[in-house]
Order: structure tokens, then sequence, then C-alpha cells
């Protein structure tokens, strides 16, 4: 397979990750921001959903304050925001036409049909009634997409360069998540395990999409403890940073075998693996879960340049 190709399906099947996260990260901000508010501010929980994005400094250099209309419109719809639901869908869906050979019939046409209908939605007409009906339909249309091509798609190197992409972008995701939202409801002056408004400890979890299985794990209140180890260590959790490495290092593996060759990409991906296998919660809130996410993060990069210079992407 020629680095171009390579590098097309990897990111878009990034870019369909992260227009889902996207859409969690914007149901829970408005969803808090839409409570009373005391000490920060009515719309200061929009601070750490663009933060968590990776999209705050863009944000605040373009409108210089935070403002409920303007966040929800630059998470959207902005095409100058890389990161935002309407850039993401639209790159997409660009490398799946420059690749259509490589998909599938379903793939594709669930690929330009979600680009279509989205790119014929006026942002003047979603308002706070028809917003949560539009970001379900994000969220659906990445799952029928990523159904397709599980149930459609061989299992040759366009399957692993689609699982890679998916499972890089949503490690990064859940870590980000994870660091900001955490530290912003757990600051360094308050003992883990104080008291915290249980809709916020919710929201943690809501934007991951782990909300019901949480509480069907551990059959109890939110507690911090339990759900950084949620997050971060439970292998039965899709979304959380175990869960995903474990599927790096299969897709990894697997892609090795079909190219004839191990690469150094293969002995990160295991010794990130490893290090979540072998860690402990106590031990991480002991070292600091902050200095462990953001470990976590610089792995996490390093992976995804290993895998660029070993498939030659930039070819």
């Amino acid at each position: 397979m020629l680095g171009r190709t390579a590098n097309d399906l990897y990111w878009l099947s990034r870019y369909i990750e992260r227009a889902e996260n996207m859409a969690r990260l914007i149901e829970v901000g408005y969803r808090i921001v839409l409570l009373p508010r005391e000490g920060e501010g009515f719309h200061e929980e929009w601070r750490s959903t663009l933060e968590s994005a990776g999209c705050l400094v863009t944000y605040m250099q373009r409108y210089g304050e935070l403002d409920t209309q303007n966040v929800i419109n630059f998470m959207l719809f902005d095409t100058s925001n890389v990161s935002s639901i309407a850039s993401c869908l639209a790159n997409a869906r660009r490398n799946g036409r420059a690749q259509r050979t490589a998909l599938t019939r379903e793939m594709w046409e669930t690929l330009n049909s979600s680009w279509l209908e989205f790119s014929a939605i006026k942002p003047s007409t979603i308002t706070s009634n028809s917003l949560p009906e539009l970001l379900d339909w994000v969220r659906a249309r990445s799952a029928l997409y990523r159904g397709a091509m599980l149930n459609t798609i061989l299992r040759n190197d366009t399957f692993y360069f689609s699982q890679i992409g998916t499972f890089i972008e949503r490690a990064d995701s859940t870590s980000r998540i994870l660091d900001v939202k955490y530290y912003h409801l757990l600051p360094s002056s308050e003992m883990v395990g104080g008291g915290k408004d249980n809709y916020q400890w919710a929201s943690i979890l809501r934007s991951v999409s782990a909300h019901r299985s949480y509480r069907w794990v551990f059959k109890d209140h939110y507690k911090p403890l339990k759900i950084a180890d949620f997050l971060i260590l439970n292998r039965q959790m899709p979304r959380s940073l175990r869960s995903c490495y474990d599927e790096l290092v299969e897709a990894l593996r697997d892609l090795a075998i079909f190219t004839g060759a191990r690469q150094d990409c293969n002995a990160t991906a295991e010794s990130t693996r490893d290090l979540l296998m072998e860690a402990d919660i106590q031990r991480i809130f002991q070292s600091g879960l902050h200095e462990f996410v953001q470990d976590f993060i610089e792995r996490n990069n390093k992976l995804g340049t290993e895998i660029s210079t070993a498939y030659h992407f930039s070819d």
C-alpha cells in the first residue's frame, strides 16, 4: 500500500472518531451550562470543553470571550477550526474520496451522505431545542460508518490502518477529557474523594459514553478514584485507555504480519499497553494523575509519529 493511501485511511478514521467525540463534548458542556452556577461563572464549563477538544487557544484568539452560541458554532460549523464537526466530516469525506477504491460501497455511501446532509444544515436554524437531535445524529452517523467498516471490509491493510486511526484518536480524546475535566472538578487543594456535584462527575462519564456502564460495573455513587480507574485501566470499557491500547497492539501486530516486518511503533504500543496492564490506580493518584495522563498523551503522540514514519505517510 502506498504511504498516501495509508495516511488517508488512517486520518479518515481519526476524523470520524473526532467528530463523534466533539458531539459528546458539546452535549456535556451544554447540559452543564444550563444548570445554575456558582463561583466560576455561567460560561466557565465551556473553557474546559474547549480545552478538552484542544481548541481553546484558537477560539479565544477569534472571539476573546466565552459565549454559548459562539462556542457551539465554533465546535459545530466553523471550518477555520480544524477540529469542528464540519471540518472533520469534510476532511473524512475528502480522504475517502481520494481512496474510493479502498472503501466498500457501504462505507463510502455512509461517509458521503453524512457530509452532504451536514453541509445542508444552516447554523442559524440550530436552536437549543434542535441541538440535542443534531448531536445524536452525528453520533449515529459515526456509529453507522464504523459498523459499515467492521461488517464489510476485508481484514487487510485497509482495515488495520482504519483501526489504528480510530483507537489513537479515541485514546487521545479520553486522556484529554480525563485530564482537563478531572482537574477542573478536583483542584489540588481538595482531597481525593471530596464532595462535588454528582452531575458534574457524571459529565466525565457522559463525555466518553460511559455513564450507564460505570453504574453497571460499580453499582455505586460517583467516586473520583473509581471513575479514573474505569477510564484508564478497565479493559471492558471500550473507550478506556487500556481498551484502546489492546486494540492498537492487535492492529499493529496484524499489520506487521501482513507487511512482513515489525516496526518501532509495535514496541511502543506494546510498552504502553504493558504500562496500563501493570498500573494500579492508587499508585497513579499517589504519583499524580495529571502527570500520568500527560505521560500517556506523550506516548500516544509518539506512537502516531512512529506509525507515520514507518509507513511513509508523507510519501
